[in-house]
């Protein structure tokens, strides 16, 4: 299964953290309501745009797999807290809800 993570400018659509175009070690899980995504990535320009955007962020998780369609998995943040941590260059983001879909399932 190959999975790509991305964040995500609710409004404008801007691409903040693209797994298929910059390495990097991503988690998630559930917690309490939401789901907590840690990430570790540098700080640069593209986190601190993140930062002042962090009410209108939008996370995707894209899992593709061999033997079946792939499932796209959209996350709100809403007013979840979104945190870096400059000792640890770890982004923190929870989502507060969540919809799974299969793109086959809407093309016309």
């Amino acid at each position: 299964m190959k999975q790509t993570f991305l964040v995500k400018h609710a409004v404008g659509g801007r691409m903040f953290i693209d797994s298929n175009k910059q390495e990097l070690k991503y988690t998630f899980a559930p917690q309490g309501e939401g789901w907590l995504f840690m990430v570790d990535v540098p700080w640069s320009e593209a986190i601190e745009e993140l930062l002042a955007r962090k009410n209108e962020l939008n996370v995707f998780v894209f899992q593709e797999f061999d033997d079946r369609p792939t499932l796209k998995t959209w996350y709100y943040v809403k007013d979840g807290p979104v945190e870096y941590s400059a000792d640890q260059s770890r982004l923190t983001i929870v989502a507060d809800s969540r919809i799974e879909y299969y793109p086959h399932l809407y093309s016309t």
